[in-house]
């Protein structure tokens, strides 16, 4: 039974491999029939050769994204989480935030971009803030939602307990909101590596932002495809750390 199932998901997942493949083959024939110029859409053979030819530039760029997401994820995770247990345990504050909150993420992210780069500079920075605010809400909303959410007559009974509030939130509401917190998480970071790289479109000396924008002013469409390959490859990666990492924590909390 097992070994079926396992041949079943091996199918699964060959269709949107071939899908893929198949695309990419689509594409690489219409571009060479045509004889549309690089400039304008380059082939799949030519984004490959970036990626030799260009190696190092790729592989430093990219080292400064890195740097720049995986700081502002790890900022917006340990104040989301912060904030969500005040917020728990002190109901005025919760009431207080959560409205203005929601109403802060009706700001688009853009407009933001080129206030941090003028406050702080076009250092590493400015890009952290801008991911640590992209991941933040969805975080903070999805702990705080988890922690609202627990099932009343778990509730009931460890007052019937007398556990105290301090008690109750580590041994019942924080193992029950793991779930929801790493729904929130894994929105986060599908987003995180594209809020890095737009702070860095509008400033910035290093990373994949920076890459993609002198590429597009040199017509390089080649390298755009190529930088933008990395950044879903990152994004594909942070989603399957997430998943790792809440299939230990939940199985083992």
């Amino acid at each position: 039974m097992t070994n079926l199932k396992i041949t079943d998901k091996f199918k699964d997942s060959l269709y949107p491999i071939l899908t893929f493949l198949a695309i990419i083959i689509i594409w690489q024939v219409i571009v060479e029939i045509k004889d549309i110029p690089q400039y304008i859409l380059p082939t799949p053979i030519d984004i490959i050769k970036v990626f030799i030819t260009d190696y190092q530039n790729l592989f430093d760029n990219t080292l400064v994204t890195l740097y720049e997401t995986i700081l502002g994820f790890i900022l917006a995770l340990v104040v989301a989480l912060t904030l969500g247990i005040i917020m728990d345990f002190v109901s005025v504050i919760r009431k207080c935030l959560y409205p203005i909150l929601v109403v802060s993420q009706t700001i688009p992210t853009i407009t933001i971009a080129p206030l941090l780069i003028i406050w702080f500079g076009f250092e590493a920075l400015p890009k952290i803030l801008m991911v640590a605010l992209a991941c933040f809400f969805p975080i903070l909303i999805s702990f705080v939602d988890g922690l609202e959410n627990i099932d009343k007559d778990y509730l009931n009974l460890f007052k019937t307990m007398k556990s105290s509030k301090l008690q109750t939130f580590i041994h019942l509401k924080l193992p029950m909101s793991m779930d929801k917190l790493f729904s929130g998480i894994k929105i986060s970071v599908t987003y995180m590596v594209v809020a890095a790289t737009v702070a860095e479109w509008l400033g910035g000396t290093q990373g994949l932002g920076v890459y993609m924008v002198r590429a597009k002013s040199a017509y390089a469409l080649d390298k755009v495809f190529a930088s933008t390959i990395i950044v879903v490859v990152l994004s594909l990666i942070f989603v399957g750390l997430v998943n790792i990492a809440k299939k230990i924590i939940i199985k083992h909390k």
